[in-house]
This record gives C-alpha cells, structure tokens and sequence, in this order.
C-alpha cells in the first residue's frame, strides 16, 4: 500500500503560515511522542528559520518512557527548548509559560530596553493534523477555544487566542507535506491517526504494525491479545488472523474477518491500550 495524503486545503494552510510567520516571535511545534521525527513537517523548519522554538512532545503518555527521555535530549541538543505534555490531562501544560518566557527572553529584555512595556509574545502553534493542537491550546487557556476532534483537518483557518497579557497564540490547520519520499514515515503516520482512514487499507496497515510490534514489543502484542508466544516465528498475516479468532471476529461462518481484527488493533495501539509505544528512536 503506497501513504500518501494531501488534500486540497492544506496548500492554503501553508501559504497562510508563510503570510502570517513574520508576526510571530516563537514557533510552538506538537509533535507526537510516539513518532517525534516522522510527526514533523520540514516545510515548518523552513519557515521558522531564525525564530525560538519550543517543542512539545504530546501524547507523551501514549509512548515508551525511555524513548521521551531520549529525544528530549535529542531535540534540546539541536537548540529547542522541549517539553513532555498530555493535552488531554493537562500533564506538562503549567510548565509552558515560564518556558516560553525563557525562549523569548532577549526579545523580552529588547521591548524594555525600547520602552516597550506589556506587548504579549506572540506564538505559532504549528503541528500535523490530529497531533492534538486544539485540544492543547483549551488546555493552555484552561477553556474551549478552539474545535476538537479525533480525526484529523478539524481546524481549518487560523486564530488568533489571547491567552494572557503577556502570549498570544496564532491557532493554524495542521499540514502534512505533498509528497512522503520516505514511505516509512507515511505509514507511522497512519498509525497514529494522522492520515484519513478511508483512504487506506487497514488489514495491510495492520500488518505492517504487527511486523514492527512482533520485533520492538512482542510482549505488549502477545500479552493484549492473549497470543502463545509461538506465533512470533509465524508471519504477520498469522497474526492478524488469531487477533480476529482472539476476539470473535468472524464473517458467515467461521472465516476470520480481518477488516475487523485490524481496526481494532489499530484503535487500542492509539489508544494506548496496548501498551506504551515508541515507533521511532534517535539515531
């Protein structure tokens, strides 16, 4: 199966955060802890060359804890400031403020300097879709500002939140890139939800999951669906069909129904209920 996904309103999103960047004196980017590197768009590189960056790693109770560690030093050591956050608990949300004051601290002491006193920061919250942007920026304000949802291209526009005095926030779409060279990271793309599902085959996304748990979390795989450990020498497609005898799915008959096996392996992995998952590592 080829991932691939651009639809049409995400050439105007990046033209409009091409438009508004030069307002802005700090780029917030949320990344997905599951996939920090595959969850980056290059074109926000591009765009944010010369301002403060701060990293988010959301979703970071979603993956391995070991693996945050390491790419928050990861990160830190290419000169962002970075945080561990879950939008939906609000874990990491109280630390953003001071940080953001820290990573804006010379154009801070620059409006003094000028006379310039109570002009807010002003930040780009930029991210692919469904990395949880929205549902970040309610947390922050600590009430609904912006549309959420579990699938991805909710926002459609930007936003301007005042969150303070002191930041305000430009909400923009999430945008993925035209053209995945690597084909790799389409498909943890795809794992995370940050695709739309209806484009792609999820009996074949599956297995392509099953191959990388089997490898780098077998015991959360075997230990989620009951499986005998044996099955690890067999294929992913044996797999997958003992997923669906595990779980009763069934067409006529007696025939697995592996549609509906895969859906469900790829919910509860986003859901974390098989476990915390990590699916790229630094190198």
């Amino acid at each position: 199966m080829n991932y691939q996904w651009y639809p049409g309103h995400m050439t105007k999103a990046k033209r409009m955060m091409e438009e508004n960047i030069k307002l802005v004196d700090l780029i917030i980017e949320l990344v997905d802890a599951r996939i920090p590197v595959s969850s980056r768009n290059p074109d926000i590189d591009k765009l944010g060359v010369n301002k403060s960056r701060l990293i988010l790693l959301n979703k970071s109770d979603l993956a391995d804890p070991s693996a945050n560690k390491e790419w928050k030093a990861f990160f830190e050591n290419q000169g962002a400031f970075v945080l561990e956050i879950n939008s939906k608990s609000g874990q990491g949300i109280k630390s953003i403020q001071g940080i953001v004051n820290e990573a804006c601290k010379e154009k801070i002491e620059r409006d003094k300097k000028r006379g310039i006193i109570n002009r807010p920061v002003r930040a780009m919250v930029a991210g692919i879709p469904n990395v949880g942007k929205s549902t970040f920026i309610n947390s922050f304000a600590g009430k609904a500002c912006t549309k959420t949802g579990n699938k991805p291209g909710v926002t459609k526009g930007k936003q301007w939140i005042r969150l303070n005095k002191s930041l305000e926030l430009l909400d923009t779409p999430g945008i993925l890139w035209p053209k995945f060279e690597d084909q790799d990271v389409g498909m943890k793309l795809a794992f995370i939800g940050s695709m739309n599902d209806n484009i792609l085959i999820m009996d074949e996304m599956a297995i392509d999951l099953i191959e990388f748990l089997r490898k780098r979390y077998p015991t959360q795989l075997l230990n989620r669906f009951q499986l005998s450990e044996e099955l690890l020498n067999q294929t992913s497609l044996a797999i997958l069909t003992q997923i669906a005898m595990s779980r009763k799915c069934f067409k006529k008959g007696e025939e697995p129904d592996l549609e509906k096996a895969a859906g469900i392996l790829i919910d509860e992995f986003r859901s974390g209920k098989v476990g915390r998952i990590t699916l790229e590592f630094p190198k």
